[in-house]
């Protein structure tokens, strides 16, 4: 049964630090190869941010793209969603950072943790406060500096990343030609120990031991996470077709998370769409985790990929294990 809400996106920007590594440039640091990376992953540059540079500062980036595009003073938003596993720190929250940042005085706000489904979570929440008529304009943003956690020892893992954040704006819709339609989320914890950090929070708190034993990276078993992936992307976006009796011949466009070709290609055949109807970009950008999708719709919306009234899946599988999908109709 759809759960239509009366929300739409109305607005798309992203922001990507200027530095760009090449997998040659990695070849120089890590034991690999341009070759292992492309065939594998799909990926032949990403972008990474220097030192000191703060999910909170991509964020505020896209988010005033984002604001300028539209012509809307930060004053308007009620509401900014901030999915991150990257955050300046614990606490406060990148949400307050970023609404100090661009001046939203009168929003408030909260940090999302959901890896890389962040962005998919973070839409379905954003659209309820929406769709319910409580907020009239809210930001939902996913930003991450995955290159502060990673292990650059670990070369089966550090190719994988890069830093980014994407931004939309979502606002009230009255039409049910456009808006959200549907959304699925789920998650197995069991498969949290396959993709995790396993040092800075309670169970193990920051000391000399924890990071002798590197334990402040991303920690990765690249077979199960990857097996999961293929099954879980694929089945969501087919299940979220057949409850809404729609086909995949009625999609325009399919923007999956950016967190492995093989995987988007699984994904791909599965659903029977040809590779005009799949966003990809991971080429460029590599996995930035809760940024791969808005980045993926401001890129389509560049090249004239939608166009009002079309229909759009995002969906998305991440460390948790988390995964979502999210079913609408492009509004503008």
């Amino acid at each position: 049964m759809s759960r239509g809400i009366a929300a739409k996106i109305t607005g798309v920007a992203g922001y990507v630090p200027p530095k760009v590594v090449t997998n040659a440039d990695l070849e120089k640091i890590v034991d690999t190869s341009d070759e292992w990376i492309r065939t594998r992953t799909g990926i032949h540059e990403r972008h990474y941010a220097e030192p000191g540079v703060t999910s909170s500062f991509l964020g505020t980036e896209a988010a005033k793209k984002l604001l300028a595009t539209k012509g809307i003073s930060p004053d308007e938003i009620d509401l900014i969603v901030v999915a991150t596993v990257t955050p300046d720190m614990l606490f406060p929250a990148t949400a307050c950072l970023i609404q100090d940042k661009i001046g939203a005085n009168r929003a408030w706000g909260f940090d999302l943790s959901a890896a890389c489904s962040g962005f998919a979570y973070a839409l379905t929440v954003g659209a309820q406060f929406v769709g319910s008529g409580a907020h009239k304009k809210v930001l939902v943003i996913g930003s991450d500096v995955m290159t502060s956690i990673l292990d650059f020892k670990d070369r089966a893992t550090c190719v994988l990343f890069g830093d980014g954040a994407g931004a939309v704006l979502l606002e009230p819709t009255e039409s049910p030609n456009e808006g959200i339609i549907d959304f699925s989320h789920d998650i197995d914890g069991s498969g949290g120990c396959n993709l995790y950090m396993p040092a800075g929070g309670s169970l193990h708190p920051a000391s000399v031991e924890t990071v002798e034993k590197r334990m402040h990276y991303v920690h990765q078993e690249g077979a199960q996470v990857f097996k999961y992936a293929v099954r879980r992307q694929a089945e969501l976006a087919c299940q979220m077709l057949e409850r809404n009796g729609l086909s995949s011949r009625d999609l325009a466009l399919v923007v999956p998370h950016q967190a492995n070709l093989r995987i988007i290609r699984a994904m791909q055949e599965r659903l029977g769409v040809d590779d005009s109807k799949v966003m990809v970009n991971i080429d460029r950008y590599g996995n930035t985790t809760a940024a791969t999708i808005p980045l993926g719709l401001m890129e389509a919306v560049e090249q004239k990929r939608l166009r009002k009234g079309d229909l759009v899946m995002l969906v998305a599988v991440g460390a948790g294990y988390t995964a979502g999908a999210v079913l609408m109709r492009w509004a503008y």
